[in-house]
């Protein structure tokens, strides 16, 4: 190691020791409050989004989302693919749903007028209940009544949106049904199939296409569109873990399901403006905190422009006597390191020691998502890199600054 980097490291050594630890422990919590608004602002802009994929892949779509092909009105083969798929080792669960569409009607017993009817359009699906529970979960989103065993008949459960008590939006535009409530009866319309169901309880998820479906028992459901073939509308499949949904997918394209159907990971089948929200938050995250990284390099080079300031008359008297320039400003740049190096890892033990963790266990509940605070290693660390590197360099040009003024002039205090 060259003689000045040693002899620099042993001056900003000094120089901190001899430091009041008020100033040195002041700087390094500005430096770790600039690690964490690096780090957490941008972490939980995105993972506001992330939180909502997340979601759309735990309760709907699941590892793998297999679809009816364009121009088809339902996954032709389900039987044979769903054997396919039940004889991989790496599946953990499947649910095979029955979709359809049609129109609810509410209130209609006592209308006095077919236009005085309370009229939604909806979307229809046929599931298992005990399939559906182990594959999503959905039991825990029914926040009133009951959810559907097996065996119900004539019982559906309806999303929440789908109620004026739960969406009051006022538009003509967006269908909703009043004053409907556990036990009470609708009325159902697919095609030329009209049957009256009692509502047995009421979906409400942050995952749009929960909130906006109708739950039927798929024995029933099946009957209702009549299909006898059993040919479904959708297959998700949760993999078990440590299992790649892309060779999943693979597998199950060589197997020939692709000929009857598509098949998506749940990245191929997240909606694309997740995406696109996701990338737009993450810019503006690094945009807020580009200004905090601003705020701490002046921070920096302040306090090292008014130390050198004060030590000017000892930095003319170490050049005097031989040392050189570029110890001393070494010297600094180690001093700078020293601050930023700290105050990362204080941050970066906050992060990951107790934000992370406690978001992960309390999300951040905004409207339409469970937020988490999403902070990869790799990220982080380049973070860290940049945070380092704009602190060095904000602590050697103040340092430069003095350090080039006449050796006379500082001994003397002359400016």
């Amino acid at each position: 190691m060259p003689q000045f980097i040693r002899l620099g490291f042993f001056l900003a050594w000094r120089q901190v020791r001899r430091a009041s630890p008020w100033t040195t422990g002041l700087i390094i919590f500005v430096m770790t409050l600039t690690f964490l608004n690096l780090v957490v602002v941008s972490g939980i802009l995105v993972g506001l989004i992330e939180g909502a994929v997340e979601a759309n892949k735990e309760y709907y779509t699941s590892d793998i989302l297999i679809s009816k092909l364009p121009k088809k009105t339902f996954i032709e083969q389900s039987p044979r693919i769903i054997s396919i798929i039940n004889s991989f080792p790496e599946t953990e669960a499947v649910s095979a749903r029955y979709l359809g569409s049609g129109s609810i009607e509410a209130n209609y017993r006592t209308a006095a007028k077919e236009e005085e009817i309370d009229k939604a359009g909806g979307s229809f699906v046929g599931i298992n209940p005990e399939s559906e529970e182990s594959l999503t979960g959905v039991s825990r989103f029914v926040i009133d009544g009951e959810y559907l065993k097996p065996t119900d008949y004539d019982q559906v459960l309806i999303g929440a949106y789908l109620l004026k008590e739960y969406f009051p939006v006022e538009s003509s535009a967006i269908q909703t049904l009043s004053n409907v409530h556990v036990g009470d009866k609708v009325r159902i319309t697919i095609g030329e199939i009209m049957r009256e169901m009692t509502v047995k309880g009421i979906v409400k998820s942050k995952v749009d296409e929960l909130s906006y479906r109708v739950y039927f028992v798929d024995s029933q459901f099946r009957s209702l569109i009549g299909r006898n073939d059993y040919n479904v509308g959708e297959i998700s499949v949760k993999l078990k873990p440590g299992s790649d949904p892309r060779a999943y997918k693979e597998a199950l394209n060589r197997s020939g399901v692709s000929e009857y159907a598509r098949v998506q990971t749940f990245e191929d089948a997240q909606p694309k403006f997740l995406q696109d929200i996701k990338n737009t938050f993450a810019l503006l995250g690094n945009m807020i905190s580009s200004i905090g990284l601003v705020v701490a390099s002046i921070t920096i080079f302040i306090v090292i422009f008014i130390n050198a300031i004060t030590r000017r008359k000892f930095i003319g008297i170490l050049k005097g006597i031989g040392v050189s320039g570029r110890t001393i400003e070494v010297s600094y740049v180690f001093q700078s390191f020293f601050y930023a190096a700290c105050g990362s890892i204080i941050g970066l033990v906050i992060l990951y020691g107790f934000l992370k963790p406690f978001i992960s266990a309390h999300p951040i509940n905004f409207p339409f998502s469970d937020g988490i605070l999403v902070a990869p290693l790799l990220s982080t660390m380049i973070k860290v890199l940049i945070l380092v590197i704009t602190t060095i360099i904000a602590g050697y040009i103040p340092a430069r600054m003095i350090v080039r003024r006449n050796t006379l002039d500082s001994i003397l205090g002359r400016n």
